[in-house]
């Protein structure tokens, strides 16, 4: 009887060891997980950083293209409103009350003079 009592406790502790060796491996599985979970999560955080990077400088590139574009609209209305003098100025010279019998030699074209077309200089 006393071998039968072994051999019972014995399967028990045979049991309790496989569930202590399994509890064991899942143990190990979920640090593992955990430990790449916190590796996937530091890669994400450092993806984050770089995408705020980037978008802070695209946003300053953009604002750096609005004002060139300002810049370039404020430029071509100049350029436009001299354009638009210069040929009144030409259609004025051209004034059909003049003698018919003047030639195209003697109609000359004014030209605006840099003050009235503005400073010529670019501005930066």
């Amino acid at each position: 009887m006393a071998s039968l009592m072994l051999e019972n406790a014995l399967t028990r502790l045979d049991g309790a060891l496989a569930q202590l060796e399994a509890a064991a491996r899942r143990r190990v599985e979920a640090e593992r997980g955990r430990a790449n979970l916190e590796t996937e999560l530091a890669l994400m955080q450092d993806d984050r950083a770089r995408l705020a990077a980037e978008l802070d400088g695209a946003t300053a590139r953009l604002g750096d293209v609005e004002t060139a574009a300002a810049d370039v609209d404020q430029r071509l209305q100049r350029a436009m409103n001299v354009i638009g003098a210069v040929i009144e100025r030409a259609q004025a010279d051209a004034d059909p009350q003049e003698s018919d019998d003047a030639g195209p030699e003697d109609h000359e074209l004014a030209y605006p003079e840099p003050a009235e077309a503005g400073t010529g200089q670019r501005e930066h």
